[in-house]
């Protein structure tokens, strides 16, 4: 599951990571790293695409929220037996601390 992650997100964060340091032009002397870079990939995906290249960005960041549940559903799919204990033992808890509270109540307003 760990490798799992691992492939999942370290993707992302390089993805982010060139993203960000290329959209801001902060290039360490780096080619790749530079506005003018960033431009031309977006430009060559648009050509390539058929779309405008202002357009990728936002679906790059969709189709990584779609994985991200994705992930977290496989995840979720793989522990369920553990969420679901987890979920009977908080509403269990909830429901002994409410009766607790309303016997309280009742307690107090007694004459």
């Amino acid at each position: 599951m760990k490798l799992f992650l691992i492939l999942w997100a370290l993707p992302i964060l390089l993805l982010g990571s060139w993203y960000a340091l290329s959209y801001y032009d902060m290039n360490f002397g780096i080619f790749m790293l530079t506005r003018e870079a960033h431009d031309l990939v977006f430009q060559i995906y648009g050509n390539v695409l058929g779309i405008a290249p202002e357009s990728i960005p936002p679906l790059v960041m969709r189709a990584i929220v779609v994985d991200t549940l994705i992930v977290f559903a496989i995840m979720a799919f793989r522990r369920r037996k553990k969420i679901a204990a987890w979920w009977r033992e908080s509403r269990a808890s909830s429901v002994q601390s409410s009766e607790a509270r309303i016997n309280a109540e009742s307690l107090s307003s007694a004459p």
